[in-house]
C-alpha cells in the first residue's frame, strides 16, 4: 500500500467559499424567494381574491371610508351581496390622482390594496330578470313583488334610519346586468340615479345597470383597521324573494324612473 503524500492530501479537501460567494449565494437566494412570493401573491390576486380600499361613505356604515376590504374572485355572487365592480361608464368623476409607477405595481401583486380609484362598491339589490320597484305604502323596495326589510343595513344615525330611497322607480333588470344600491342611500349615486341615462351604443335607461362581466366579485371580510373586522353575510331578508316570472329582457324595461337623485 503506498502512502498518499501529505501535499496531495491537502490538495484534496474541499476549499472554503470566500465571502464574496457565499454573499452572492445568498442574495440569489433571497431574490428567488422574493420573486416567487411575488408571483404567488399576483396569482392570488388575478384569480383567488384582491383587497379593496373605501374611498367614499356610500356604503356607511357596512363599509365605511377607508376600510380594507376582501373580495373573493370565485364563487360568483347573489341578491344582497355587496359587490365590487369596474365603473361601467361615467358612474365615476375624472381621476385627479394618477398613481405612480411603483404604486400601480405594488397595487397589482397585491402588496398594495387597490385604491379604487376606477372601481365602485354596492349591494346587489335585483339580479337578470327580475323586477325592482320603490315603494310600498310604507317605504319599502320590493323585488319581483317581494317588499325587502333592509334595516339590517340601511345607514343610520342618532337613532335614525334612512329611508330606503328618496325617489321612485319601476324597472325590470336585462340580460346580463344586476341592479345595485348603496347602504347610504341619501349619499349614494347608484342604479336609481341613472335610470334616464344610456350606455354607451344602448338604450334608454342602460346605464343605470351593471354588466355582470365588470363585476370583480363579492366582498367577503373587512381586514382592517382591527377595528372594524367583520364578515359578510347576504341579509336574511333576501331569501324571501322569489325567482322572476320571466326570463331577463334584452333590455331594461324601464316603466317608472326618477330625474335623478
Amino acid at each position: 500500500m503506498t502512502d498518499t503524500p501529505r501535499h496531495a492530501e491537502e490538495s484534496q479537501e474541499p476549499k472554503s467559499k470566500s465571502l464574496g460567494r457565499r454573499f452572492l449565494g445568498g442574495a440569489v437566494e433571497i431574490a428567488a424567494i422574493v420573486v416567487g412570493a411575488l408571483v404567488i401573491s399576483t396569482l392570488l390576486r388575478t384569480f383567488v381574491a384582491q383587497m379593496f380600499v373605501i374611498p367614499s361613505g356610500s356604503m356607511e356604515h357596512t363599509l365605511d371610508v377607508n376600510d380594507r376590504v376582501l373580495v373573493s374572485k370565485f364563487g360568483g355572487f347573489q341578491r344582497g351581496d355587496v359587490v365590487v365592480f369596474a365603473d361601467p361608464g361615467s358612474w365615476l368623476p375624472t381621476r385627479t390622482h394618477q398613481p405612480t409607477a411603483m404604486e400601480s405595481t405594488l397595487e397589482f401583486v397585491g402588496v398594495l390594496p387597490n385604491s379604487g380609484v376606477e372601481y365602485l362598491i354596492k349591494r346587489v339589490i335585483g339580479m337578470p330578470g327580475d323586477h325592482v320597484k320603490c315603494c310600498t305604502a310604507d317605504g319599502s323596495v320590493t323585488v319581483n313583488d317581494q317588499p325587502l326589510d333592509e334595516s339590517a343595513y340601511l345607514f343610520s344615525e342618532g337613532g335614525t334610519q334612512v329611508a330606503p330611497s328618496a325617489v321612485t322607480f319601476d324597472v325590470v333588470v336585462p340580460a346580463g346586468h344586476i341592479f345595485v344600491m348603496g347602504d347610504h342611500r341619501n349619499a349614494s349615486a347608484d342604479s336609481r340615479c341613472r335610470l334616464e341615462k344610456a350606455a354607451p351604443g344602448g338604450s334608454p335607461g342602460s346605464g343605470a345597470f351593471v354588466p355582470m362581466n365588470k363585476v370583480v366579485g363579492a366582498a367577503v371580510a373587512i381586514v382592517a383597521p382591527l377595528d372594524r373586522l367583520a364578515t359578510f353575510q347576504v341579509p336574511k331578508t333576501f331569501a324571501s324573494v322569489p325567482a322572476p316570472k320571466d326570463a331577463p329582457p334584452a333590455e331594461p324595461v324601464i316603466l317608472e324612473a326618477p330625474p335623478g337623485c
